[in-house]
């Protein structure tokens, strides 16, 4: 915990805010909103985030739960959650325009599913259930597919050692809670087989990285994210795993001065879902409280970007 200091602060994490991948969906649905006119329909939220959404709605996109609810022939824009191959089926039935704007590290995952179904794996899918992307993978290959959140979930499938099994996670986990499921499971299963690579992605854990680095100097943490933005959720875990009290901001209007009593320094990050304007705006809500004075604390740089569909880049040369 900090100790006391002259003057009250906020220690501002970074990396923080949109990665890649939403930055991309994002201006996928703007682009679309430029190119083709009002409306496009999203299917479910194109990212957890409602005034992304919010602004979005007002700019003419019109966000439904099924594609079952869009008009036939209509601009469909999937999520950068990914969908399931019978969503796109559905689509498909019903002459939508598809935009697709799966993150492409949920694409690898799909495609890692895919490859383990073909080789006859049973696959353990690490993820919270109900979650947008957990649907998508596991659509992929559902009569092979098991999701579990905990070790004590895995004690109840009743794995057998000598099965052939593979694991999978959400990519927006917590770093260590993931990798202790994923140990539980090569403890029990001699011949595991996993991704190439980590799924969780870098944006994910670059954001977990940095509320560990300001947690140990801060009296409170602020995460700035979406109830239901799950990598959000996990850095106020994070924070607290590390003996600091942590909240969810979903604006500054959420904010609880009781949260910030006997605090000198405040911590302050924000989900990958989460524009910044929103920071901006639980920074002055802070400042009005007394934390005025904000320190920076960048543990590491992203420079990752994901491209355009080319058709929505040409956008770009076409105005003006």
């Amino acid at each position: 915990m900090a100790q006391a200091r002259s003057g009250k602060r906020v220690i501002l994490a970074a990396p923080r805010g949109y990665c890649a991948g939403v930055d991309r969906a994002v201006e996928m649905v703007e682009r679309a909103l430029d190119k083709l006119g009002a409306p496009v329909y999203v299917r479910k939220e194109i990212v957890h985030n409602r005034h992304v959404v919010s602004e979005l709605e007002e700019r003419g996109a019109i966000f439904v739960d099924s594609e079952s609810d869009i008009p036939e022939g209509a601009v469909c824009i999937f999520s950068a959650h990914g969908v399931s191959p019978e969503v796109r089926r559905n689509a498909e039935a019903k002459h939508l325009q598809v935009i697709d704007a799966t993150c492409p590290l949920v694409t690898k995952v799909h495609l890692e599913a895919k490859r383990f179904a073909r080789d006859g794996r049973r696959i353990v899918l690490v993820g919270h259930e109900g979650h947008e992307e957990i649907e998508g993978t596991a659509g992929e290959a559902p009569e092979r597919t098991t999701v579990v959140e905990s070790v004590e979930q895995i004690d109840r499938l009743g794995l057998d050692p000598d099965e052939r099994v593979a694991y999978l996670t959400q990519t927006t986990l917590s770093v260590d809670d993931t990798i202790e499921v994923v140990e539980a499971l090569r403890d029990r299963l001699p011949d595991l087989a996993g991704p190439h690579r980590n799924d969780i992605c870098y944006a994910t854990q670059n954001r977990q990285v940095a509320v560990k680095a300001i947690a140990p100097d801060s009296d409170v943490v602020l995460i700035v994210g979406a109830l239901n933005s799950s990598n959000s959720n996990r850095m106020v875990e994070v924070a607290r795993k590390e003996g600091v009290p942590a909240y969810l901001v979903p604006d500054e209007t959420q904010l609880d001065p009781a949260w910030l009593e006997g605090a000198e320094t405040v911590g302050v990050s924000s989900g990958a879902s989460a524009p910044e304007v929103l920071v901006e705006r639980l920074l002055k809500r802070l400042a009005d409280l007394g934390f005025d004075r904000v320190e920076t604390r960048e543990v590491t740089l992203e420079d990752v970007t994901f491209s355009l569909p080319p058709w929505l880049r040409a956008q770009e040369n076409a105005v003006g």
